[in-house]
C-alpha cells in the first residue's frame, strides 16, 4: 500500500514590502506614521510586512517614483527574500505603475489600490459593493495598458494597428458602460434611501463620524444595543448602519458611517458620497477620537477636511475621546529644555479652553464615563428638538 500524500491547502499570506518617498513638505515623523498606517492597511488586506524603504527627494521620480540606485535596491532585496508584492504609500501614475513592474517583475500595488481591495473585502450591501465596484473601474480605467504587455511587440501606427490595439479600446468601452450603468444604479439606490429618510419622521438624526478604526461602531453597539462588526481592523464597517435609540423619553436615530483616512483616494470619496449622505443630512455629529493613538490630533484634522469638503463641518457636534483607558502621557519639553509629561487631564483642560463644542473622554470597551457621555447627548438633542418642534409632545 503505497504512502498518501498530503497537500497544504492553507492560502500563503502574501508578503510585502513597503515604499515611500520623504518629500521637503512632510517630517520625518509624518511619513514614518504614514509607513505605520500602510502597514496596518497590508494586515488588514491579509498581507505581512517584510521589509520599508525610504528615500529622500524634492520630488517623487516621473518614471519611477524613486530613483533608480533605489528600485535596484528594492529589486534585489524582493528577489533575495522571494517577496510577492511592493506597495508604494502615494498614488502611482499609470506610467510609473508600467515601469516598476517591468523592474521589479512583482505584483505592484499603491495605497489607492490596497484601499479599494480591502473596501471590496469588506462591502456587504448592494450599495457598498456598487460603490466599490465604481470606484475600482475608474482606478482601472486609465491603467488599462498593463492587462496587455504580452502583445507589446505590436507597436502601433500604420500598418501596425493589431489586436493589441483594439483589444484595449473594446475594454475600455466595456468599462466605460460598466460605469455609466453602475453610476445608473447609485442614483436608483440613492432614491430609495432618500425615500427612507423621509419616512423616518420628526427625529432628530445622530450620525456618528471619525478616523477608521477609534471606535464608533463599539459606540453604537453600546448605546443601540445594535450588532454591529466590531474587528481591530481598518474599515470593518463601510455600510451605514441606522438604528433608532431611546435615551429616557427621547428617541432619535443614530447611524455609523465608513471611517476616514488621510490620502484617500479621490474616486473612492466620489463614489461613497452618497454613503456620507447620511452624515450630510444628520443634525448632530459625534466626532469620535482615538485619545491613545500618537497621531490622534492629525486624524481630528483629516476628518474635519473630509467633513468640510461635504459641507457637514458646520453641524452641531459633540467630541468624543474614546479609548482613554489605553492612553499614554505625552512627552512635551519647556522653554529651558526640561521634560514635561501631559497628563489626560492636562489634555483635557487645555482642550475644553480651546474648543466651545462639548467634549467627553470615556472608554467604550469598558465602560468608563458613558452616563455622562448619555446625558449629553440627551441635553444637545433635546435642545435642538425642543426648537425644530415647539409643540411636539414627543418629551412630555
Amino acid at each position: 500500500m503505497g504512502k498518501t500524500k498530503i497537500y497544504d491547502t492553507a492560502i500563503k499570506q502574501e508578503t510585502a514590502v513597503l515604499v515611500s518617498v520623504i518629500t521637503p513638505d512632510i517630517s520625518e515623523e509624518t511619513a514614518q506614521e504614514y509607513l505605520e498606517e500602510l502597514q496596518f492597511l497590508v494586515e488588514t488586506a491579509g498581507g505581512d510586512t517584510k521589509g520599508v524603504f525610504t528615500q529622500k527627494l524634492a520630488k517623487p521620480e516621473h518614471a519611477t517614483f524613486v530613483g533608480t540606485g533605489k528600485l535596484q535596491e528594492i529589486k534585489e532585496y524582493v528577489e533575495a527574500e522571494d517577496i510577492d508584492m511592493v506597495v508604494f504609500d502615494d498614488e502611482l501614475s499609470p506610467s510609473q505603475l508600467r515601469n516598476i513592474e517591468k523592474e521589479l517583475k512583482r505584483k505592484i500595488l499603491d495605497r489607492s489600490s490596497l484601499i479599494l481591495d480591502i473596501f471590496a473585502k469588506h462591502a456587504q450591501t448592494a450599495q457598498a459593493k456598487t460603490q466599490v465596484e465604481l470606484a475600482q473601474l475608474q482606478y482601472l480605467l486609465p491603467r488599462l495598458t498593463r492587462m496587455w504587455t504580452h502583445l507589446e511587440r505590436q507597436r502601433g501606427g500604420i500598418g501596425m494597428r493589431g489586436p493589441g490595439e483594439s483589444q484595449i479600446e473594446t475594454d475600455r468601452r466595456i468599462i466605460l458602460n460598466k460605469i455609466s450603468l453602475l453610476k445608473e444604479r447609485l442614483k436608483v439606490i440613492d432614491k430609495q434611501n432618500e425615500t427612507q429618510r423621509k419616512n423616518r419622521g420628526e427625529m432628530i438624526r445622530v450620525a456618528l463620524v471619525g478616523y477608521t478604526n477609534v471606535g464608533k461602531s463599539t459606540i453604537l453597539n453600546m448605546i443601540s444595543k445594535a450588532d454591529v462588526l466590531i474587528e481591530n481592523k481598518l474599515f470593518a464597517t463601510l455600510d451605514t448602519t441606522v438604528r433608532k435609540v431611546v435615551i429616557d423619553n427621547l428617541p432619535f436615530l443614530l447611524s455609523d458611517t465608513v471611517g476616514f483616512i488621510r490620502k484617500l483616494p479621490h474616486h473612492l470619496v466620489e463614489s461613497f458620497k452618497s454613503t456620507l449622505d447620511e452624515v450630510r443630512e444628520a443634525d448632530v455629529l459625534i466626532h469620535v477620537v482615538d485619545i491613545s493613538h500618537p497621531d490622534f490630533e492629525h486624524h481630528i484634522i483629516a476628518v474635519n477636511e473630509t467633513l468640510k469638503d461635504i459641507n457637514a463641518l458646520d453641524k452641531p457636534t459633540i467630541t468624543v475621546f474614546n479609548k482613554i483607558d489605553m492612553f499614554k502621557p505625552a512627552v512635551e519639553f519647556d522653554e529651558n529644555g526640561e521634560e514635561i509629561k501631559v497628563t489626560l487631564d492636562d489634555f483635557r483642560n487645555s482642550w475644553m479652553a480651546k474648543n466651545s463644542d462639548p467634549a467627553i473622554f470615556l472608554s467604550a470597551t469598558n465602560k468608563t464615563n458613558i452616563e455622562e457621555f448619555k446625558e449629553k447627548l440627551y441635553e444637545v438633542i433635546s435642545d435642538l428638538h425642543n426648537k425644530r418642534y415647539p409643540y411636539n409632545n414627543l418629551l412630555y
